[in-house]
């Protein structure tokens, strides 16, 4: 493996331990769990040398994260069925608070199931409570504003230096280096799927195409959209809300994606979720639908340059084709983040999108639409069974 996930993942759990995972070198990685009242540890080290060996060190620093928690930390939360928390600890702080029992503890590692040098991310199934379990760990990018703090408390250790050229191994102090974990439990073959690494096809789809092919099957799946009600219901997520146009018609609300940490701005990433329902797709937009278009254009930009100073000639914005889940929704991201699937194969610009509606009310209904597919997607079968691939 070419590549280091950093320096740190940690997970404060609550006093009175703490959790820390540390890569001390690209070769290393040590687990260790520290409780504040005895200062006793518990740790493990792993070596990782080359590709295969990352899912070796990962299965064993999980399992060890477990075992340590299990042994040192009191579970002063009461979990859910995927190891998550809630209740109140007696500290008044309760659920979506700073600080929780780590979800990761009981995780079981079956696979790797992708990861990615040049992004610095690792997708793993496995288990939690006996159910199937994806966790998403992303090392996050380097900060501006603790550069100077990370530069001056990091230790190092020389590992090459030839006449002005010199190499070290930095190890920054955990909360300066941490990487971002993202749980999905229950999961299901689908969540597993998408996240396997797969062959990829580019599909060729006509409007008839959609009429025969991709509606039948988007509408014989059950392609459950309960979490985007629960966002625009404030039955979940209503404290990450950036702005809301509450109006039903025209209306949405911005949100951070759950791939931006919001802690800097150059991978800046939101999300525009439209209040009305019934719109699955780019597929479904006709003129009758420029007012939303135009309305989220306007007030999604003036957001999100009122929230975090970025102007509008700095940001992309665009939908998906195949999107990720059908319901209509628009992606705001830095001009300077290369974020997934931003790709001339899969996103539509927004206003790329609100023109061809100027021009042709019924365009997306009938032109043809290019769209990758992976090799395990369902609807890739579909096409080839009907000659189309």
């Amino acid at each position: 493996m070419s590549w280091s996930l950093g320096a740190a993942l940690m997970t404060a759990l609550r006093k009175p331990a703490r959790l820390h995972l540390v890569l001390v070198s690209a070769h290393l990685i040590h687990v260790q769990l520290l409780t504040e009242q005895d200062e006793s540890a518990v740790s493990v080290n792993a070596p990782c040398r080359g590709d295969v060996s990352l899912c070796d060190w990962l299965v064993g620093a999980l399992r060890a994260m477990a075992a340590a928690v299990e042994e040192s930390a009191p579970k002063r939360l009461k979990q859910d069925s995927c190891g998550g928390a809630g209740g109140d600890d007696g500290d008044g702080e309760t659920n979506g608070g700073p600080a929780v029992l780590s979800p990761v503890s009981g995780f079981k590692t079956e696979r790797v199931l992708r990861d990615s040098a040049r992004d610095k991310t690792l997708f793993v199934h496995g288990k939690m409570d006996e159910q199937e379990a994806v966790i998403i760990l992303e090392k996050t990018p380097i900060r501006q504003d603790t550069l100077e703090e990370m530069l001056k408390t990091s230790t190092v250790k020389l590992e090459m230096k030839n006449d002005i050229y010199s190499t070290y191994q930095l190890q920054a102090p955990p909360h300066l280096n941490e990487i971002k974990t993202t749980v999905i439990c229950p999961a299901t073959e689908k969540h597993v799927k998408k996240y396997l690494h797969q062959e990829t096809f580019l599909i060729e789809e006509s409007g008839d195409d959609y009429s025969a092919i991709t509606l039948p099957y988007i509408s014989s799946q059950s392609f459950s959209v309960q979490w985007v009600y629960n966002i625009l219901e404030k039955k979940a997520e209503a404290d990450r809300i950036v702005f809301e146009d509450p109006d039903p018609n025209v209306g949405f609300v911005l949100l951070p994606d759950f791939k931006w940490n919001q802690k800097q701005l150059d991978d800046l990433y939101l999300i525009a979720i439209v209040h009305r329902r019934g719109i699955k797709s780019l597929r479904d937009l006709t003129s009758d639908d420029l007012p939303l278009l135009r309305n989220i254009q306007k007030k999604g930009l003036e957001a999100t340059q009122k929230r975090y100073s970025i102007p509008p000639s700095k940001l992309r914005v665009y939908l998906h084709y195949q999107p990720s889940y059908y319901h209509l929704h628009v992606h705001i991201t830095s001009l300077d983040y290369e974020a997934p699937g931003c790709g001339v194969e899969r996103a539509h610009l927004l206003s790329d999108v609100i023109q061809n509606l100027q021009a042709d009310s019924r365009y997306y209904r009938s032109r043809t639409i290019t769209f990758p597919l992976r090799a395990d997607d369902a609807l890739l079968l579909k096409f080839r069974e009907a000659g189309k691939l």
